[in-house]
């Protein structure tokens, strides 16, 4: 329980402390601002997703394919991650994935009224950096977007890129 308000509270300050950096010096953000914090978060995310896949499959057998480890990500590193598994995960097997998290812990702390829809994005590139970074490691270079329609609720889309 320690340890997941720890990791709570220290994502909530890495976005803080983006943001201010990106603001700083100057009066209001405008999108690439937005854009280029959105970007050095989802950077650290892959970084981050990368030494937690390694470390998790370390005593792993390989996977099958696409669809196992998609599976791998949705069970075992999202409890990992996010002490929970993904709720729902869903494909049209072209290499196309959504992973849907009905109480997605980095967003519960946020009200749930819709006067935080807006805000909800910026708390959600580190996540999506996250795994991009552990699919990488495992060999499937991805775009991973999210999507807020309700708080807490969450979509993450992951696309898989074909060589």
């Amino acid at each position: 329980m320690a340890d997941e308000t720890l990791f709570e509270f220290l994502h909530m300050e890495i976005v803080s402390h983006v943001y201010k950096e990106q603001q700083s010096g100057k009066g209001e953000m405008d999108n690439k601002d937005r854009a280029a914090s959105v970007s050095v978060l989802e950077g650290m995310g892959f970084r981050v997703g990368q030494g937690l896949i390694e470390r998790l499959t370390r005593d792993s057998p390989s996977f099958k394919d696409e669809l196992d480890i998609m599976k791998f990500i949705c069970k075992d590193f999202w409890t990992k991650v996010f002490r929970r598994q993904v709720d729902n995960l869903r494909t049209n097997h072209q290499g196309t994935y959504v992973l849907q998290d009905n109480k997605f812990a980095l967003l519960t702390q946020l009200s749930s009224g819709k006067q935080y829809l807006s805000q909800a994005p910026k708390y959600l590139a580190f996540s999506c950096g996250i795994v991009r970074g552990a699919l990488s490691n495992l060999g499937l270079d991805s775009v991973v977007t999210a999507e807020v329609s309700v708080m807490p609720s969450c979509k993450f889309q992951v696309v898989i890129q074909k060589l």
